[in-house]
């Protein structure tokens, strides 16, 4: 009897349906997944994603027939070269279907997925093409070479036409994703600066006179810097964007006191002055050329509620210790539907990031956050004569105060506190971008991110704007500026105590109608950079003192704020006084007409500053200090024997915006006042004795 290839047992193996389909599905999933692996991100390997994980899904259940099947079969027949191939690529693949299988759920229930597991669908992968190619190949040219013989013939032609219904299938399935691919429209981004943007500083410098810049040179679209908020979605890195949002590199482009200066800016020098500021503040507004004609207020909307967003910090990749914003940003290419509306756009473009990180990871973390010279970038600020029409002037200065400190050690991390380690402390996370190897003291699963609420010393924005989670900000930032929050990490090489200390020096014992003198010693021990820091001709940092009798009167007062908020006049205070060109002095917060400053006081980390008083000691006693008689005809009033006793009290007090400006800024009908803390304090008793006591008569 003839056989046929429908006859003939072998034949009718390599003829089945069944066969066929899975052969064709694991070489779509095996050629989709090099694609992956090998290739770099783009539209086409994000789509071969889905179809990987739809299709493996799909043909999951004929598979595991054929499998079955398939070794049941020939599972007596003896074991040959050709069975051990098999039983390898079986093995591979069960490996790769329960790996992809975790991987997905991860994917899409979870925050990120496993990179063992990655590591292990990868190695399978390899291990299937290592043992299928053989297992099929050696057969089909053991059956070739022996075409001579006739009963081979029906065999030979069943396996031709399996090839070809493999191909088939194959191209049908790559042709299905070819036409997603084809089918996908992104949401266009209008990467140009508007037709009547005004080139101020040449064509080269369209962002000038801020030294930001973008990697094209030219404007990105404000949707592709913003949309903080979808980090956080499907609990992703909700940790991080809780901490950012009431931070100050959240809020600084909606601050009301820097939009009230930035008005004034653009109101006298024009508003493209303004992109001087925006490089730092509003990065958003600057790079999508807001900061032109007054548009919104010269913000873009989603600049407004996103200040320094995600991906403008995390998009930089290069930086100038030059400051002024001398960092050059890149416009991170976007996973598919990222930028769309719609829970099933949200689902695709949250489970591809999941699935398919590297281009996330890549694109939006690098050791370069980790230097104080990515830093400085924006905290370190100088005028020149394009602000000015003068010259250069150096303004704050975080970077150099720190890189001349003796915080810093180069090349030894064991001495070195970094900045990030001081202002983004670590925090016990269940982030999925917990853990970094890049640190000289951390692993991969530590745990633990750097918190995003970037403390400081701005007390006052959060409630002000009233933000949720705004007086918890308040409070750990009082607790910061005191220096009583803790950071493990540092604990071993910070100093113990107070941030910056302040030390009562008086006298033990003082005659009335004596001179007493007071020395308040206040020393910079925690700060890495100047306290206080930032600009100084806004900031007020100063020292009150307070001197009462044992009845609580008041003998000596300094540094105290009148109802209008006003310090007293004399007080002792860190600040800088910057004139203008014609030496009046800048108190509008009025930079852009800086050319020098004639008064600044400041403590270098490490360094102490003394502020000395000398009051006379009253003679008798009175409910009000003015009315003592002059000094020169004090009259002893005490009898013999008698003492009583001086309190000192000197607190260091700071706050963030003085009173003038927000006045001018706000109105003094405003109500506005900025918030004092409490930096640190000290208090003493001096003993007041009538000199002859000591003689005992």
């Amino acid at each position: 009897m003839k056989t046929t290839p429908t006859t003939h047992p072998k034949a009718r193996e390599w003829q089945r349906v069944l066969a066929v389909v899975v052969v064709a599905w694991l070489i779509f999933e095996t050629l989709t997944g090099l694609s992956i692996y090998l290739l770099p991100f783009s539209v086409s390997n994000q789509v071969m994603v889905l179809m990987h994980t739809v299709v493996g899904l799909v043909f999951m259940g004929p598979f595991a027939w054929y499998q079955l099947r398939h070794w049941r079969l020939y599972r007596r027949m003896p074991m040959t070269h050709f069975k051990l191939t098999g039983y390898f690529a079986m093995v591979a693949t069960l490996v790769l279907v329960v790996s992809g299988v975790v991987l997905t759920v991860q994917a899409v229930f979870q925050t990120r997925i496993s990179y063992a597991w990655d590591l292990v669908h990868v190695l399978a992968t390899f291990a299937l093409i290592a043992a299928a190619l053989p297992h099929i190949v050696i057969i089909v040219a053991r059956d070739f070479k022996a075409r001579s013989v006739k009963a081979i013939e029906p065999i030979l032609t069943a396996q031709k036409k399996f090839g070809a219904n493999i191909s088939f299938l194959v191209v049908g399935l790559f042709a299905v994703t070819a036409l997603a691919i084809y089918a996908y429209e992104p949401v266009p981004l209008h990467n140009e600066l508007p037709d009547d943007y005004n080139y101020l500083y040449g064509e080269d410098r369209p962002f000038a006179p801020s030294l930001a810049q973008t990697s094209t040179g030219d404007a990105f679209d404000a949707r592709s810097m913003g949309g903080s908020q979808t980090c956080g979605k499907v609990g992703c890195h909700n940790e991080i964007l809780k901490e950012w949002e009431v931070s100050a590199h959240r809020w600084s482009a909606m601050d009301p006191a820097f939009r009230a200066v930035q008005r004034t800016m653009g109101e006298q020098n024009g508003p493209e002055s303004t992109r001087y500021c925006g490089g730092c503040h509003d990065p958003i507004s600057l790079f999508s050329g807001t900061k032109n004609l007054f548009q919104d207020d010269l913000t873009n909307p989603i600049g407004f509620d996103e200040g320094v967003s995600c991906i403008t910090c995390h998009a930089i990749k290069t930086t100038d210790v030059q400051g002024n914003a001398n960092y050059t940003l890149t416009q991170p290419d976007r996973y598919l539907f990222e930028l769309r509306e719609g829970k099933a756009a949200q689902f695709i473009s949250d489970f591809l990031i999941r699935a398919y990180p590297k281009q996330h990871v890549e694109s939006l973390q690098h050791k370069l956050f980790k230097s104080p010279e990515f830093c400085a970038a924006c905290h370190k600020q100088f005028i020149d004569e394009e602000i000015n029409n003068v010259g250069w002037v150096q303004l704050q200065n975080q970077y150099d105060n720190w890189r001349k400190s003796r915080w810093n050690h180069p090349g030894d991390p064991e001495k070195t506190i970094e900045c990030r380690e001081c202002h983004m402390p670590l925090t016990a996370s269940l982030d999925p971008a917990s853990g970094d190897d890049l640190d000289y003291n951390r692993a991969p699963d530590d745990g633990k991110h750097r918190s995003h609420r970037f403390l400081g010393a701005n007390q006052f924005v959060p409630t002000l704007l009233k933000l949720h989670g705004g007086e918890e900000q308040v409070a750990l930032t009082e607790q910061w500026m005191r220096g009583d929050f803790d950071i493990p990490e540092i604990a071993h090489k910070w100093k113990t105590g107070p941030a910056v200390p302040i030390e009562l020096i008086t006298p033990d014992r003082v005659a009335p109608g004596e001179d007493v003198a007071v020395e308040v010693v206040v020393t910079n021990n925690k700060l890495g950079h100047d306290f206080p820091t930032g600009p100084l001709d806004i900031i007020q940092a100063w020292v009150e003192v307070i001197v009462t009798d044992e009845q609580g009167r008041e003998v000596f007062t300094t540094g105290r704020r009148d109802e209008q908020h006003f310090i007293q006049p004399g007080s002792f205070i860190f600040k800088a006084e910057p004139v203008d060109q014609y030496g009046n002095l800048i108190d509008r917060h009025n930079l852009w007409e800086m050319v020098g400053v004639r008064y600044r006081r400041a403590l270098f980390p490490g360094f102490s500053d003394k502020a000395q008083f000398v009051f006379p000691c009253p003679a008798t006693m009175t409910t009000d200090l003015e009315e003592l008689p002059p000094r020169e005809t004090v009259s002893f009033n005490a009898p013999g024997g008698q003492t009583t006793t001086l309190h000192v009290k000197a607190r260091l007090l700071y706050r963030k915006i003085d009173q003038f400006l927000l006045n001018e800024l706000f109105g003094a009908d405003s109500g506005m006042s900025s918030p004092v803390t409490v930096v640190s304090s000290a208090e003493k008793e001096i003993v007041v004795a009538d000199p002859i006591s000591d003689f005992g008569f």
